[in-house]
């Protein structure tokens, strides 16, 4: 029987936030079908099979369909591994080789493209209150946002993904990889209801994303 893993990934300096992630190591023995079909039964905004672990080959699923690159089933499997005693340097996910680590204040950090990511339309608003005042569209692939100190670099955020199957997100690291993209400085981004996520530009025309993941539980998953 699979041992299923949950995250909280992008978790806030209080506690509260983290986007929940579903993570299945040795997940070779789990085929394309059963991975969706399981994908869709947790409901996560994403899970993770790790083929691989030692390569750090996996593959991420929405309850819609898989993804070739995410922010925060990376930075949250990344984790993971390390606390099972199998650090990885780079993420195999299909969209390519993603670097991982960890700095000395213990955030989990990964580097992508923002070619990775799914399409999100970054819509900018006058103020926090505007984002916090949204109602989730339908068919959105938004990444809604707003100063909260320009000078400081500190975002509002909230992100709709439903063409994913997914009504709001969390924490988006797809999301902030774009937004810091376009921003091309480091920012903070305060997303849903209590997540932070860290981002800033990466050499090569990259991005970095980073956070604090905690395990929530570990348990049997009957397929």
């Amino acid at each position: 029987m699979p041992r299923l893993h949950v995250l909280k990934v992008f978790v806030g300096e209080d506690g509260t936030g983290g986007n929940p992630l579903g993570v299945f190591l040795g997940a070779a023995a789990i085929g394309p079908a059963q991975r969706q079909a399981i994908a869709a039964d947790l409901g996560y905004s994403e899970t993770v099979f790790v083929d691989d672990a030692a390569a750090g080959r996996l593959e991420i699923y929405t309850p819609a369909m898989p993804l070739p690159f995410a922010g925060h089933p990376l930075v949250g499997t990344s984790w993971l591994l390390a606390e099972q005693g199998i650090p990885v340097d780079v993420l195999r996910p299909p969209a390519g080789e993603v670097p991982t680590w960890v700095d000395a204040d213990g955030i989990r950090w990964i580097r992508g493209r923002a070619e990775w990511t799914p399409p999100f339309e970054l819509r900018q608003y006058d103020g926090p209150a505007q984002i916090d005042a949204l109602s989730p569209p339908e068919n959105a692939h938004l990444d809604a946002w707003a100063w909260i100190d320009e000078a400081a670099g500190i975002v509002r955020s909230r992100v709709f993904v439903s063409a994913l199957g997914i009504a709001e997100d969390e924490a988006t690291g797809a999301a902030a990889v774009r937004l810091v993209t376009l921003l091309g400085r480091p920012i903070v981004i305060r997303q849903g209801v209590g997540s932070v996520l860290r981002a800033r530009p990466g050499p090569g025309g990259t991005a970095e994303v980073g956070g604090v993941v905690v395990l929530s539980e570990t348990r049997d998953y009957a397929l």
